[in-house]
């Protein structure tokens, strides 16, 4: 089949997969069990929240939250798989039980928004000056919000960045890529005068690699879903990202490639020495430094995604936020407990012990850079200012989706066009 065929197949599959998302019923009610607890009175909050290092930290700093606001926390900590469980049960019962929710906005943040799951927070972040929402990045921001409304405080973020060894470019005379055009004649030339070194590595499963395909998407122009809400990968912009994520890969990647990488395979190709450029998510960056992981690690270097034709836009997105039940009676309390959690001050912190936040101001005091390599940090905060709040299709079927825009990435590996 060819590439153009492919993408048409996939932009009308999308296309089905977006309208049985909209066909998702929401439903309300009230479970009960939650009680209002004014700030005067103290009261509590129940607040779920998943496992995850942010949390610990947090976890340890609740007494003070606790003794500032005379608000009780009812702490409920689960695993991911346990956290969507109860999620489900609760959410589409109405129950009230629960205050402060942590999601995963990627994955959760469509359902919840269309199932009307969200409390509208927008008044309550904006009136904060001293918090600042302005003060959190654009991208993880869009992610939080549903319909111009917001509906979640990012907590963590994660951003595409280029991974590239500082010997191989040394030896080529080359300087570091700032463009994609770029970024492939350095491949060329590097896979050229290194044989067995491949000039370029990342994911190429089919749906392991849609989230890396994203920058490059966005870079060219190019979108999952117009505004209409419809598939947009069969735009000229989306095929001229596929077909050059496809040729760097097929022309520069390893001998042999497989079509069926994800980022541990990819990886290993780059930290065993047999890649000079890889391109993926910023949160994996100590595979490539730790001795005990790489061969290489003394030789890695980070920058900003490189520029395409419409500029550099790497996926910027929030991993994980926190939003209120809008069924609770407890919402005042909740937007507090938030309000603490994601201060500058609180997101400083947990930045510093090395949990990446969506604050700006985190990322450029020195203290929340300090536990990253000076050049991941530089550009991790430069891909802030063009980051797009998706890396993948925004739908309810987000498995789904993934396996059909996947497909034309198969497809342009191979050179079919």
């Amino acid at each position: 089949m060819k590439h153009r065929s492919v993408l048409r197949v996939a932009g009308a599959a999308l296309v089905g997969a977006l309208a049985a998302g909209a066909l998702t019923s929401c439903s309300s009610g009230d479970g009960g069990g939650g009680e209002s607890g004014g700030v005067e009175s103290g009261g509590t909050v129940s607040v779920t929240l998943a496992n995850h290092v942010w949390t610990d930290i947090i976890k340890e700093k609740i007494p003070e939250f606790e003794a500032e606001t005379g608000i009780k926390v009812e702490l409920t900590q689960l695993a991911e798989d346990q956290l969507t469980d109860q999620y489900k049960v609760k959410l589409n019962a109405g129950s009230s039980d629960m205050d402060v929710m942590m999601y995963r906005p990627l994955q959760e943040g469509k359902l919840f928004g269309q199932s009307n799951y969200f409390a509208d927070m927008t008044e309550m972040v904006e009136g904060n000056a001293e918090w600042d929402w302005s003060d959190f990045q654009g991208g993880p921001v869009g992610l939080t919000t549903y319909q111009d409304k917001v509906v979640g405080v990012p907590i963590i973020t994660e951003t595409e960045v280029l991974y590239y060894r500082k010997d191989l470019l040394e030896q080529a005379g080359l300087e570091v890529p700032t463009t994609l055009e770029e970024l492939e004649a350095a491949a060329k030339a590097i896979s050229e005068a290194n044989p067995g070194v491949a000039g370029f590595v990342s994911r190429t499963g089919r749906s392991a690699a849609v989230t890396q395909l994203a920058g490059y998407l966005y870079s060219f122009g190019g979108e999952w879903v117009d505004d209409e809400g419809n598939s947009a990968v069969a735009s000229d912009e989306a095929k001229a990202a596929y077909a050059y994520y496809g040729g760097l890969l097929r022309n520069y990647g390893p001998e042999n490639l497989s079509t069926d990488m994800s980022w541990p395979e990819a990886f290993a190709i780059f930290t065993q020495g047999n890649a000079a450029f890889l391109t993926d998510a910023s949160s994996l960056y100590k595979n490539t430094t730790d001795p005990e992981k790489s061969t290489v690690g003394d030789q890695v270097g980070f920058a900003a995604f490189p520029s395409g034709p419409a500029g550099s836009h790497p996926y910027n997105v929030a991993a994980w936020g926190l939003g209120i039940n809008s069924a609770s009676k407890n919402q005042d309390n909740a937007w507090k407990f938030i309000e603490w959690a994601t201060s500058p001050e609180m997101t400083l912190e947990v930045q510093a012990a090395g949990v990446p936040g969506a604050r700006t101001s985190a990322w450029e005091d020195p203290a929340g850079t300090s536990n990253l390599p000076a050049d991941l940090a530089k550009a991790i905060a430069a891909n802030g200012a063009g980051g797009v709040g998706a890396d993948r299709p925004l739908v309810i079927g987000v498995a789904e989706a993934r396996e059909i825009v996947g497909g034309p990435i198969i497809a342009a590996i191979a050179g079919d066009d």
